[in-house]
């Protein structure tokens, strides 16, 4: 319908790019991008710890797949020396990895993309709407936007929260997946409501980039009296907070203690983490005020020092 194509032209002028197209989810957009782009005489070179639906949507292309060490630029620039025997190499990132709250150093994997003649991929699900002066994302946060090719992300989480995924980016490759890309093609378009509960978020993230900055604000309110408290936070400077606690069972309780306390927070442990790197993970609101912030604090240290987590 119409709204459809009005959100996708407004998704498209967020970003700052050409053109748009809507998916029932981003691990539908994840799942339809790469085999429709690359061919066996390409190459994809992907962050080891990338989420589960890129992993998946590279498994669906038949390119040469590198895998690159985590956030690292040496692994990335000796795979992209090895790949420059494929047609095209696209480096495909998250641009904040969900589980640790890290952000990709998008700076450095831009510019060996130009030394290297590749294409920029991020997935942006976990930084749309509240990273950035404006809330458009990795890209903007750290003042990438013209390098960056292509940008998959969601409208699931900051962006209404119902459902729904996009990819946006230079019209050619719009025009491409609008006539290839299975999850696209083969797939009921999102449901109206969506679309309009989408659209108003945009709406208002365009306006103003209050949202935005209030974000930023709380997330450093929480991080550093968490970290005053005793407690390690991973990643940096992102509203996914992972307080990391090493012990499977300390995590389960720990959150278990904290919804008692009417604070409703998740565990996190291996398979789902790697063993011994268990955390709760919690994310923060733009709807949490100062005050959730601190009463969340305090219900974390009384927990952490019932559990010996804390001194």
């Amino acid at each position: 319908q119409s709204i459809h194509k009005d959100l996708e032209e407004k998704i498209a002028r967020f970003h700052q790019r050409e053109d748009a197209i809507l998916y029932a989810s981003c691990f539908d957009a994840n799942a339809g991008i790469f085999e429709a782009l690359l061919t066996p005489e390409d190459a994809v070179l992907s962050d080891e710890l990338n989420h589960a639906s890129i992993i998946d949507g590279i498994r669906l292309c038949k390119a040469n797949k590198y895998r690159y060490k985590h956030m690292d630029m040496q692994d990335l620039e000796a795979k992209l020396k090895e790949a420059q025997k494929h047609r095209l190499r696209l480096v495909a990132t998250d641009g904040a990895f969900s589980m640790d709250g890290d952000i990709a150093p998008l700076r450095e994997i831009c510019q060996l993309a130009q030394k290297y003649d590749a294409l920029v991929f991020i997935d942006e699900c976990h930084a749309t709407g509240f990273l950035g002066p404006n809330g458009r994302g990795t890209d903007e946060l750290l003042g990438v936007m013209d390098k960056v090719t292509i940008i998959n992300s969601t409208l699931g989480k900051a962006l209404g929260g119902a459902a729904g995924g996009y990819t946006t980016g230079p019209k050619p490759l719009i025009d491409l997946l609008r006539q290839r890309s299975r999850p696209y093609l083969f797939s009921n378009s999102l449901p109206p409501a969506v679309v309009g509960c989408a659209s108003k978020a945009l709406d208002l993230i365009m306006e103003s980039n209050a949202i935005a900055q209030s974000m930023a604000a709380k997330t450093q309110r929480f991080r550093s009296k968490m970290t005053a408290a005793g407690f390690t936070i991973s990643g940096k400077d992102h509203p996914i907070c992972p307080v990391m606690l090493g012990d499977a069972r300390l995590a389960s309780v720990m959150a278990e203690d904290m919804l008692n306390r009417g604070i409703y927070v998740i565990g996190f442990s291996y398979p789902v983490v790697p063993k011994g790197k268990a955390r709760i993970r919690v994310q923060i609101s733009a709807v949490h005020s100062d005050e959730d912030i601190d009463r969340c604090v305090e219900a974390f240290t009384e927990v952490g020092r019932k559990h010996g987590a804390l001194p």
